[in-house]
């Protein structure tokens, strides 16, 4: 209810007085308002109703009931606040408050397991079925709608409108991911054993060593993998470096962690394994 009621503040506050336009469905309405002045409050109600029979299928039950109940409230937030605008001076202050807030409503629906439907629905098939992040497959879905946007709006506002899907990618993906992003570290050296006990004892994160070999000397080698926060990441690789100029490192981001030592307290101080 809470991630309508900003969706709607988003679209009726920042989006609609500044003329400028969103993604997907949302953005469909838009254009309809900006040409025929039908209420987004209404075609968002129809499409997604429409649109739903796609998320029946595809989606799983709770997800699909949470987004009725979140389409039911999206429509009545839209209806309840479209006197509520303001129109700025500057489009750019007025796109970055668009997608400032529409990433935080769309973040807090799709973090409570619902979807804002429309788009939302083939950015969380793709995320489901073919991997992609959620937060860039609506970006993807969104432009699609966009970018055409730019005959009905105006060239200028549609840059603006991309700044706008732009920033609330950002947020969604700052929601649903975290903010606190880990790095994961591989590491091969000869001098291996020092280098785990050197991290264990700097940082207390723990080493996973994977057994390995070099495919063209046939020898074999011990592959150590550790996961890390980003202030322990230059510790890490200067001990790394102290101990073993030649060691070869691989540092990867790693934007969701779970399990002992990240996600609840650890029960083993003296020996930890990510």
């Amino acid at each position: 209810m809470i991630g309508s009621f900003i969706f709607a503040l988003s679209v009726n506050i920042f989006a609609l007085p500044n003329n400028l336009t969103e993604g997907g469905v949302t953005g469909t309405t838009m254009i309809l308002f900006y040409l025929f002045g039908i209420a987004p409050a209404l075609t968002n109600l129809i499409f997604n109703g429409v649109l739903m029979f796609l998320g029946y299928k595809y989606l799983d039950k709770s997800t699909f009931y949470y987004t009725i109940v979140t389409i039911a409230f999206m429509s009545l937030f839209l209806k309840l606040t479209h006197t509520w605008g303001a129109e700025f001076h500057s489009p750019l202050v007025a796109s970055v408050a668009a997608g400032i807030s529409m990433g935080v409503g769309i973040g807090l629906i799709m973090n409570s397991g619902s979807t804002t439907a429309g788009s939302a629905i083939l950015a969380k098939m793709a995320n489901k079925y073919l991997g992609w992040n959620t937060s860039y497959a609506l970006l993807f879905f969104d432009l699609i709608v966009v970018i055409p946007s730019g005959f009905v709006i105006g060239f200028e506002n549609m840059i603006f409108t991309v700044i706008s899907l732009y920033i609330s990618t950002k947020v969604l993906d700052l929601i649903l991911e975290g903010a606190n992003v880990k790095k994961s570290i591989i590491i091969i050296s000869e001098k291996h054993e020092l280098i785990a006990n050197t991290i264990e004892q700097q940082i207390e994160r723990g080493i996973t060593v994977l057994h390995g070999h070099g495919h063209y000397t046939k020898q074999a080698k011990q592959v150590l993998y550790v996961v890390v926060s980003r202030q322990q990441l230059r510790i890490a690789t200067q001990s790394i470096r102290e101990i073993d100029e030649h060691a070869f490192i691989i540092i990867n981001d790693v934007k969701r962690v779970e399990g002992e030592g990240f996600t609840h307290k650890i029960t083993n101080i003296t020996k930890k394994e990510n």
